[in-house]
């Protein structure tokens, strides 16, 4: 009876444990190839975090022309940009940016994925996503 509930709770644990590789999706489930958009705006925060690097910033919705607070997320995770060369200090809050080539959320929220960030001295910092370009 004792290996029995030893068992089970085994199991339980187990099937928490794996949860989050369930909970994972691809860009493609997120994110319209179809359209894509060019922006440029002012960083407001920076979620340098696994699974992705996500960045915020504020910039016009091409649609309304009102300011909104965007998300440029779904990029590589922080250990492969620090491989690439990419460090925390390459992009601030307060810093303007361009993003270029991504493309938007299929359920039309102000999130984007893909592209190319280019800094307000023109150096380009790649997200490390499949679009970007430069994952190589």
């Amino acid at each position: 009876m004792k290996s029995s509930r030893t068992a089970w709770f085994l199991g339980i644990v187990l099937l928490m444990a794996a949860a989050p590789v369930f909970a994972h999706h691809g860009a493609a489930s997120v994110y319209d190839p179809s359209k894509k958009i060019n922006i440029t705006g002012t960083v407001t925060k920076i979620l340098w975090q696994n699974p992705h690097i996500a960045i915020f910033f504020d910039a016009k919705d091409p649609d309304t022309g009102m300011v909104v607070n965007w998300e440029l997320g779904d990029g590589q995770a922080p250990t492969g940009l620090y491989r690439k060369g990419w460090r925390k200090d390459d992009l601030k809050v307060g810093d303007t940016i361009t993003v270029t080539g991504c493309n938007r959320a299929w359920n039309g929220d102000f999130r984007l994925g893909g592209g190319v960030i280019t800094n307000a001295a023109g150096q380009k910092i790649f997200t490390g996503s499949k679009d970007d370009g430069l994952d190589q």
